[in-house]
């Protein structure tokens, strides 16, 4: 979804909680993704694969400057064959440790292998985030949650296109600690001068 139609599905969603929502989960992904390094994993559910969104953050990551929000995409079935990008199994999962952060979208209940698989990360010292349909163990196993369930008045899909948009957006974040009064006057500055990023 092109930077246009993202707009246009803002304007149709002003009023409600979405925009701002997405707005403060994809500042909560960017802030664990660009001081810790340790990568992004990407994982769906066994019936749903988040490539769609794998896809946009891939985008997002090119056109903001931000390499760090390009996700390894963890598949639960991987084929003999398939591109290095689509062959990265679950037992990556069993690697992520302090410094990875794991975003977990499951518009319905993930299997209890992949909960402990999770659950396994997180207490490795992965940061967990999810995007789900509201289940409670994924709940309790996030540190950061947006839940998407039935009846909201939007889907899944729509809600990741608002997420990678907004994730994308941000300049990276201010180094932790005292700054100068003249640094940080200066980095305004920058900011509202720089050209708008270009989307094509």
């Amino acid at each position: 979804m092109d930077a246009v139609r993202v707009a246009l599905l803002r304007e149709v969603l002003a009023g409600t909680e979405w925009p701002g929502a997405a707005r403060r989960f994809a500042g909560a992904l960017r802030g664990s993704v660009v001081p810790h390094g340790g990568g992004l994993l990407l994982v769906g559910t066994e019936e749903y694969e988040p490539w769609h969104l794998a896809a946009h953050l891939v985008d997002e990551s090119a056109w903001s400057g931000l390499p760090e929000l390009a996700p390894t995409l963890v598949r639960h079935r991987v084929r003999p064959g398939d591109p290095a990008h689509l062959a990265v199994g679950l037992g990556r999962l069993e690697a992520a440790g302090r410094g990875a952060t794991l975003l977990v979208v499951a518009p319905e209940r993930p299997g209890p292998g992949l909960l402990q698989r999770v659950h396994d990360a997180r207490r490795a010292g992965a940061t967990v985030l999810a995007l789900d349909g509201g289940d409670p163990e994924v709940r309790g196993l996030a540190h950061e949650g947006l839940v998407v369930a039935e009846g909201t008045g939007v889907d899944l899909d729509t809600v990741q296109h608002l997420v990678s948009a907004a994730a994308g957006e941000n300049s990276l974040p201010s180094p932790r600690g005292r700054r100068r009064f003249r640094d940080r006057l200066s980095d305004l500055a920058d900011r509202l001068t720089a050209p708008p990023p270009k989307r094509w």
